[in-house]
């Protein structure tokens, strides 16, 4: 049994969802979709963050600090929204909540989006703002990695291009709910397909399509699902029982595992895609953070 504020949540978006609103008269389609993705930044409550904005190796990024946090210890944080919708300030509440739990500040990139920019593009914003991190004296050891949905995939693929690179892997990696195989083939795809209040296959194939632009989707840069996970940092994997992603969570776990990694998967049942935004205001969400800043703390010796 989900709690009161849970249960809201979901017919609020319920509602949004069998009821989307009209785009403003004369605005096109993709900018009516991004304005309308900023509702996510309403979800959470604020927790007093401290923020700077900078050029992080190429990409726009902005620090999210809490008091008492050790500044040599860092979480670097790719946001989702398809590869074509949101921004580092849009899950700005929520790493408050995060970067609280896990006592080290937060960089949250503003990654290049499709379709004006799209693969490899976010891949390589990716890799530049993890190398920004290294040429400014943070230890592999200090730097945790996560993201969600979309930034959930390109934590994976940031990971699995490192070896290219010729970069270490960092302490550990927190993808949330990641959208790890862009051919969104999974079988939740359709058997959560009346459960989830937020993602729809057809869309995301659409918008797959849009950031692919001609790419393999087997590539596992693209689709991260696919990767050799061999070598791979600690992953701590959280999903929602209620979500279409659900199985791309499952069989990146199981992937994983296969290949030799320490790999924690939780599933909160019931729960909608990205319910983790809703930090300050539902029960679960403030118990799913948690959980990631205790293992983050865990994962960078934070005392």
């Amino acid at each position: 049994m989900i709690s009161q504020e849970a249960q809201a949540h979901e017919d609020t978006l319920r509602e949004r969802r069998d009821h989307p609103p009209e785009p403003p008269d004369g605005m096109d389609t993709m900018t009516a979709v991004r304005l309308a993705s900023e509702m996510f930044a309403s979800w959470s409550t604020d927790v007093g963050t401290v923020v700077d904005e900078v050029v992080a190796g190429g990409p726009r990024a902005i620090w999210i600090d809490t008091q008492g946090m050790d500044d040599q210890k860092v979480l670097l944080y790719f946001h989702g929204g398809a590869f074509i919708l949101g921004t580092a300030d849009h899950v700005r509440g929520m790493l408050g909540h995060l970067a609280t739990a896990a006592g080290c500040r937060v960089l949250s990139v503003d990654y290049r989006l499709a379709p004006e920019h799209p693969y490899p593009a976010a891949v390589d914003d990716a890799i530049a703002s993890y190398r920004w991190l290294l040429d400014h004296d943070i230890q592999p050891a200090d730097i945790v990695i996560g993201g969600d949905s979309a930034g959930g995939g390109l934590t994976l693929a940031l990971l699995a291009s490192l070896a290219d690179e010729g970069l270490p892997h960092p302490a550990g990696a927190i993808p949330i709910s990641p959208w790890a195989d862009l051919a969104c083939a999974a079988d939740t795809w359709d058997t959560k397909a009346e459960t989830d209040m937020i993602l729809a296959k057809e869309r995301l194939t659409e918008m797959a399509a849009l950031y692919a632009q001609g790419a393999d989707l087997t590539d596992p840069r693209v689709s991260p699902v696919r990767a050799d996970y061999t070598g791979f940092p600690p992953l701590y994997i959280q999903a929602a029982g209620h979500e279409t992603l659900l199985d791309d969570a499952v069989d990146v776990a199981r992937a994983a595992a296969l290949a030799g990694v320490d790999v924690r998967l939780d599933v909160y049942p019931e729960m909608q895609h990205v319910f983790q935004y809703c930090t300050g205001t539902v029960p679960e969400a403030d118990a799913a953070v948690a959980e990631l800043g205790a293992w983050v703390r865990a994962r960078l010796q934070i005392t």
